[in-house]
C-alpha cells in the first residue's frame, strides 16, 4: 500500500521559489516600464513547460556562465507570478482572481504549453462564462485566434461570429482575421448575413492583404487581378453568388469577373441571364439559413419554402426551377389561422377559423411519405356553394421540408373552378385537385378521411398517385405584406 503525500511535497516546492541560495535561472517578465526578474530552478522549469525547456536549452548552447537569463516579454509580471505557483506547486485557485486575470492566466499557459492549464481553463469559460466571453469578445477573438491550441475557445469565437457577424465584420480587426477561420465562418450555413455583405467583406478582407491595391477594380491590371485571386482563392468557392440578386451580381460581382476561372463564372452570367438554364455543378450551395424572426410559426414547412410560395403568389422568378438557390423573398408575414395538431383536424374546425379569410395559403403534411402539399388561395373560404372561381390561385408540392430542387407548382386553368366550398371540406382547390375532406354519415367533427389529389381544374398533378393519403399535420395562414 502507497499513501500520497502530494498536499506536503507541492508546498515544499512552492517555497523553494522564495529560496535565494540554488536557484540558476533568472527570468525577465514584462514589458518597460513593469518589468521583473524572476529567480527560478531549470529542472524545474524544463520538465514542467516545453517551451521554457526549448528556450533554456537554447540559451544553454549559447552561454558558458552557469546562470542563465531569459525573457518573457508578452506576459506580465503579475500573471506570471501566478503561473510559478502553479509550476511548482501543481495549485491553482480560480477564487483568487478576477475573470479577466484568468482569461491572461489562459493566454500566458498557452504560450508556455502548459496543456494541463489550458484544458482546463478553456472549460472552465466554455461551461461557466460564456457570458463574459460574449461581452469582452474582440478581446477574446484578438488573442485567441494567435493560438493553434485553443480549439474549444476559438469554435465560441466562430459560433458567436455566425449567429452575431456585426460582431467581426465590423470591427476594426476584421481585416487581421487567419484566413483558416474566415474560411471556417463564411462556409457555414447559419452565417447570419446576406450573401452580398459576405462577397464585399471577403473583398474588403482580400484588399487588406495587397494594400497596395486601389480599391477600384476598373484600375487594375491583369497583374493586380492575379494577386487578388491568389490572396482569394480559398474563399471564393464558398461564396454563394447564384444567392444574389441580378442586381447585386451586375454591380457588385461582374466587375470582379477576372478573378474567376472562365467556365464557373460563364456558368453563373449564364442562371442570371436565362434562369431555366440548370447549373452545371451540382455542388452548388443554397441559400444560408438566417433566422428571421416574425414571418412564420409553423411545424411544417421552413423559410426556404416560404421564399419559394412567395415568389410564385408575386411572380418573382416564378417560371425558373432554379429560384430556391437564390436569396430568400420574403416580402410577407404568414399569421397562423390554424393548425391541425393544435386545433382539430376537422371541418368544422377549418371552417369556423377560416371561413371569410382572404390570402391563405395552405400546407398539408402527408402521413407516412413527408410530402407537403398545399395551395394558395387570394379569395375567401365558405361553408357552402360549391365549386367557385378565383384567377390567381394555385396548388403545389414538394418532396419534403428540406428539398427544393423539384416542387411542382400547378396554376388554375379553369378559373371558375378553382375552389371548393361545403361544410364537410376542408381547404379545397377544383373538385379534387387537392382537397381534404369527411365522407360517412358522421357529422362534420369527424376528421378528414376523403383527402385526394386528382388533376381537373389545374395545369399538373402534383402527386403521383391518385391514391387517398391521410394528414399528419396541416396549417393555414393568412398572408399579409409587411
Amino acid at each position: 500500500m502507497s499513501v500520497q503525500f502530494f498536499s506536503k511535497l507541492s508546498q515544499n516546492y512552492i517555497e523553494i521559489l522564495d529560496d535565494d541560495e540554488y536557484y540558476d535561472v533568472t527570468i525577465e517578465v514584462g514589458e518597460d516600464p513593469n518589468v521583473k526578474i524572476f529567480r527560478s530552478h531549470m529542472i524545474i522549469l524544463c520538465h514542467r513547460s516545453p517551451f521554457l525547456r526549448r528556450a533554456l536549452a537554447s540559451k544553454k548552447k549559447d552561454d558558458n556562465n552557469n546562470l542563465i537569463h531569459i525573457k518573457l516579454s508578452n506576459i506580465s509580471p503579475e500573471i506570471f507570478q501566478i503561473i510559478l505557483k502553479y509550476l511548482y506547486g501543481g495549485i491553482f485557485s480560480l477564487n483568487e482572481h478576477d475573470i479577466l486575470n484568468i482569461f491572461k492566466i489562459l493566454i500566458a499557459a498557452d504560450e508556455l504549453l502548459l496543456q494541463e492549464l489550458v484544458n482546463y481553463l478553456q472549460t472552465y469559460f466554455i461551461e461557466n462564462k460564456i457570458e463574459w466571453l460574449e461581452q469582452n469578445f474582440e478581446l477574446v477573438h484578438r488573442t485567441t485566434f494567435k493560438s493553434n491550441n485553443l480549439p474549444e475557445i476559438q469554435q465560441f469565437c466562430i459560433d458567436f461570429m455566425a449567429k452575431s457577424p456585426e460582431k467581426i465584420f465590423k470591427s476594426l480587426d476584421f481585416t487581421s482575421l487567419p484566413e483558416k477561420f474566415l474560411i471556417s465562418l463564411i462556409k457555414r450555413d447559419d452565417l447570419q448575413m446576406k450573401e452580398i455583405e459576405v462577397w464585399e467583406h471577403v473583398l474588403k478582407w482580400g484588399l487588406a492583404k495587397n494594400q497596395t491595391l486601389i480599391p477600384d477594380p476598373d484600375t487594375w491590371t491583369d497583374e493586380n487581378f492575379k494577386v487578388m485571386e491568389n490572396a482569394l482563392q480559398n474563399c471564393l468557392p464558398l461564396i454563394r453568388f447564384y444567392s444574389l440578386s441580378s442586381k447585386e451580381f451586375l454591380h457588385k460581382v461582374r466587375p470582379y469577373r477576372k478573378l474567376f476561372k472562365q467556365q464557373p463564372y460563364e456558368n453563373l452570367l449564364n442562371s442570371y441571364m436565362d434562369p431555366d438554364i440548370e447549373p452545371s455543378d451540382n455542388n452548388i450551395s443554397l441559400p444560408r439559413s438566417i433566422k428571421i424572426d416574425g414571418v412564420i410559426d409553423t411545424t411544417i414547412v421552413n423559410l426556404n419554402i416560404i421564399s419559394i410560395i412567395s415568389r410564385w403568389i408575386d411572380r418573382v422568378d416564378f417560371n425558373s426551377k432554379f429560384s430556391y438557390l437564390r436569396e430568400l423573398y420574403l416580402p410577407y408575414k404568414f399569421v397562423l389561422l390554424l393548425r391541425g395538431s393544435r386545433d382539430g383536424f376537422n371541418p368544422k374546425k377549418f371552417h369556423e377559423l377560416c371561413d371569410n379569410k382572404s390570402n391563405t395559403v395552405t400546407f398539408i403534411k402527408v402521413k407516412g411519405t413527408g410530402e407537403i402539399l398545399g395551395g394558395y388561395n387570394p379569395s375567401i373560404w365558405k361553408s357552402s356553394g360549391g365549386l367557385a372561381q378565383s384567377l390567381e390561385s394555385f396548388i403545389f408540392s414538394f418532396k419534403d421540408k428540406d428539398e427544393f430542387k423539384d416542387p411542382i407548382l400547378s396554376r388554375v386553368k379553369n378559373m371558375d373552378n378553382a375552389l371548393y366550398f361545403d361544410s364537410y371540406y376542408g381547404p379545397s382547390f377544383g373538385y379534387s385537385d387537392l382537397k381534404l375532406s369527411y365522407y360517412g354519415w358522421g357529422d362534420d367533427v369527424e376528421p378528414f378521411n376523403d383527402n385526394q389529389c386528382i388533376q381537373n381544374h389545374y395545369e399538373k398533378m402534383i402527386r403521383d398517385t391518385r391514391e387517398k393519403f391521410h394528414v399528419e399535420d396541416y396549417e393555414l395562414f393568412q398572408i399579409k405584406r409587411k
